[in-house]
């Protein structure tokens, strides 16, 4: 494509000596982040770090690390504040360093950062070291990835733990190393907090004294928090105005102008809420995670003295022979060479129905076996399956930053300074100039310093395209990136190879007719015998077709011959004979007008005619066509019914691409297309600036494939370069699957685009709210809260069925 891809092979390049800013290191804080950056984090002074990893390209690797204390039990820290914790999901493994021509290539895992505001605060820090070339953000795994010279990793990890960020690094011995989440911790602290809260509203209410009521709000701070004080700290020491920084200076306010009650509610219902909100966004991270418990830990493996054992999948050899037992779930990619089943693959491919599965089919790791008992011989590592391939691709689509979300990050940059550098207009200018109350006024400045966070807006974006991506990937539909989840709507051409997109992909024999007087099983019996000798696909249709009716018993041929662009001859009992195309009968001088017609009305109908000739005349002839697929007419229709026109480029001669078109519908056939026509087909198609389609298999059709606006991949399961090239991987070969697709992109759209008005409008209204004084603190925090759980859970509307 003309984008960016992302391959999917996996790197062995070589890695760096590991850094760990952990506590055991540095006896640093290990503090478990979340949304918009509210990670109210409790220490992890020297303790015990214990890190399992997945291979991240499919592989399982554990790593144990010690520090110098063990104080698992409730040192871990918490994903929402100091008083509560919300358990975080299982993350995807991170990579291990590579090095590439910009520098050295690394990612770092950075737990308390999953949101914009965070995101921010380390784009200005390592922005500034010029070791530093560049830098991708993939909040919702919370990884950052570093370009950076080779001696400078040091450095940037000292940046990172410079901010109260805890840098973590892959293990340098297994490439790998997944966070995983911390035992739940007690909810109490909250729950005292809002108790301490209430009971402060509630002094102030019965006119009790107020020193009481600033105890009881004093309390409630304190327990929930001083961590987002001391992140907001942080945040103003390095010039960013992110949710802490802002929420510090709102309360703190609240505090010196004696309100107690509503500075305690604000900082409590601020933790509640980003609890609440961090467990929704770990239902998005899940969604993705979730393939990677398909495929199971253990698999059951024949030993060399022919008994068999149940080994770590992770440590079965390519080539070694493996067994399932009904209802077991298939652990790693092979082909069958002893048994039958039924198998499930709905998990990689969506297919609703369960495929018939026997000796030489090929397996796939993550899939379910139904019925039969059967064995398979391996042929990918559990590191290179199409399950870790799909993961891979999946996790690298979450880092690609789809049109809106970068508009909206863009947007953000500019909006908080400009509602901060407003509070402070609204909290001087009307009582310097117009006598104003100082106290009213700068009231109303801090409520809109907590309007000020574009929370809301920016949590939106990433939480919808990643709820699509996942989406997308259940229905056996690989999208490598959110820009292609966005263009997709606009898709108005889709090109379509012919072999094995439109049409099945393999030959049969549909016609059969004598022209000379020949016993009529003779005829069949030479043309399969010099069939047979030929791999050509028509040949071989031939040859299939005779087998069913005469059996495998062929004539000898001696002599055998292929004929490029022609056919085959050979010497049957004696004599000459030839199976050939219609070039082959007249270099031979055996054609006729009444055999023309016959040949130009089977081609018509899109067959491919081959004659069998003795040394006087055309004895039969035999016509073969690729028959079409019953879901591409569903398809063709599917895409009409949304606006989208279709066009065929296909290879085969332009009567049977024309015909092949009639019977599936397709508006525009176009036949005799060599790589390079099509890729101008492609051109000519996006001349008026329409969003082109191309569906190929991912090699033939590469020059189109690229240039086209979203390349699709045909039956993409096990197909390394399919799932390498294109920009969509169906992983079935199901045409059916890309209207699908274009329907998912509209509906992401729609949902962003609503998630987008509604924050905007919520933030209008508020705004509108404080400045004719009817706007309270805890108002503006309940609704600044309230949309961003709501912009979430429109997002993971997504993940439904």
């Amino acid at each position: 494509m003309t984008q960016t891809k992302n391959p999917l092979e996996v790197h062995n390049a070589p890695r760096q000596p590991q850094e760990c800013g952990g506590a055991h290191d540095h006896g640093k804080a290990h503090g478990h982040g979340h949304a918009c950056g509210h990670g109210h984090g409790h220490d992890h002074e020297q303790g015990h770090a214990h890190h399992h990893g997945h291979e991240h390209d499919g592989g399982r690797d554990h790593d144990h690390q010690h520090g110098h204390g063990h104080d698992d039990a409730h040192s871990h820290d918490s994903h929402g504040s100091a008083c509560c914790s919300a358990p975080a999901p299982s993350l995807a493994p991170l990579r291990a360093a590579e090095v590439t021509a910009g520098g050295v290539r690394t990612s770092i895992r950075i737990m308390q950062m999953d949101c914009p505001t965070e995101e921010a605060l380390i784009r200005k820090k390592l922005g500034h070291m010029p070791a530093v070339s560049a830098m991708e953000f993939n909040l919702m795994q919370r990884v950052l990835t570093v370009v950076h010279a080779p001696d400078a990793q040091a450095p940037v990890l000292d940046a990172i733990r410079s901010l109260g960020f805890v840098p973590e690094l892959p293990d340098a011995d297994a490439g790998t190393h997944e966070a995983i989440a911390p035992p739940p911790k007690r909810t109490w602290p909250l729950a005292l907090a809002g108790v301490a809260a209430a009971a402060s509203e509630a002094a102030t209410w019965f006119g009790l004294p107020a020193w009481l009521a600033a105890l009881l709000a004093g309390i409630a701070i304190a327990v929930c928090g001083l961590t987002t004080y001391k992140k907001g700290w942080v945040a103003l020491r390095n010039g960013n105005l992110n949710i802490n920084a802002l929420m510090s200076i709102a309360v703190t306010g609240a505090m010196v102008l004696g309100q107690w009650p509503e500075a305690a509610m604000v900082m409590v219902l601020f933790t509640l809420a980003e609890l609440i909100e961090a467990k929704s966004l770990d239902r998005a991270r899940n969604a993705i995670q979730g393939l990677m418990r398909l495929a199971p830990d253990t698999a059951t493996v024949q030993q060399p003295d022919g008994s068999w054992a149940s080994v770590d999948a992770r440590s079965v050899a390519v080539g070694a022979v493996v067994r399932v037992k009904p209802g077991e779930r298939i652990g790693l990619d092979g082909e069958i060479v002893a048994g039958r089943s039924t198998v499930n693959q709905a998990p990689i491919t969506g297919e609703s129905l369960p495929v018939e599965k026997a000796e030489g089919d090929a397996v796939f790791a993550g899939t379910i076996n139904e019925s039969g008992s059967f064995d398979y011989r391996v042929s990918a590592a559990a590191s290179n399956t199409t399950l870790a391939r799909i993961i891979h691709a999946v996790e690298e689509a979450q880092g690609a930053k789809a049109p809106t979300q970068r508009f909206v990050d863009r947007f953000a940059r500019v909006y908080t300074p400009i509602v901060f550098a407003f509070a402070l207009l609204v909290a001087t200018v009307p009582p310097l100039l117009f006598g104003a109350l100082w106290h009213e006024w700068i009231y109303r400045a801090l409520v809109l310093l907590v309007i000020a966070c574009p929370c809301a807006l920016v949590i939106s974006t990433p939480v919808t395209i990643v709820s699509g991506l996942a989406a997308a990937a259940r229905r056996g539909i690989l999208v490598k990136g959110g820009v292609y989840l966005e263009e997709g709507r606009k898709l108005a051409w889709l090109a379509l190879d012919k072999t094995g997109t439109v049409t099945q992909g393999k030959p049969v024999q549909t016609d059969f007719e004598l022209r000379a007087d020949i016993d009529l099983e003779r005829a069949r019996h030479l043309g399969a015998s010099l069939a047979g000798r030929s791999d050509h696909p028509v040949s071989q249709a031939i040859a299939a077709s005779a087998a069913g009716r005469i059996g495998k018993s062929v004539l000898d041929v001696a002599d055998f011959e292929a004929i490029p662009g022609r056919g085959v001859r050979g010497t049957i009992d004696g004599l000459p004979y030839w199976l050939g195309n219609h070039r082959l009968v007249e270099e031979l001088g055996r054609c006729s007008a009444e055999l023309e017609a016959r040949l130009d009305a089977l081609e018509q109908q899109g067959k491919t005619v081959v004659m069998l000739i003795d040394g006087e005349r055309v004895l039969a002839l035999f016509a073969v066509a690729d028959t079409v697929k019953e879901t591409s007419r569903a398809a063709v229709a599917d895409l009409h019914r949304l606006g989208i026109r279709t066009a065929m480029l296909t290879g085969d001669n332009p009567h049977t691409a024309q015909a092949i078109a009639a019977q599936v519908g397709i508006d525009d056939a176009r036949g005799n297309q060599l790589p390079e026509d099509k890729l101008n087909a492609v051109d000519a198609l996006s001349a008026n600036g329409a969003v082109v389609g191309m569906v190929g298999d991912g090699i033939n059709d590469a020059p189109a494939l690229a240039r086209a606006g979203i390349g699709f991949a045909m039956g993409a399961m096990g197909t390394d370069t399919a799932i390498e090239t294109a920009d969509v991987a169906l992983m079935d070969d199901d045409l059916r699957k890309i209207p699908e697709f274009v329907r998912l992109s509209r509906t992401t759209h729609a949902v962003l685009v609503q998630n987008i008005a509604f924050a905007l409008v919520i933030k209008a209204l508020f705004l509108g709210l404080t400045l004719a004084g009817m706007g309270t603190m805890w108002m503006a925090v309940f609704a600044d809260a309230g949309a961003s759980l709501i912009v979430v859970a429109n997002g993971l509307r997504l993940l439904r069925k």
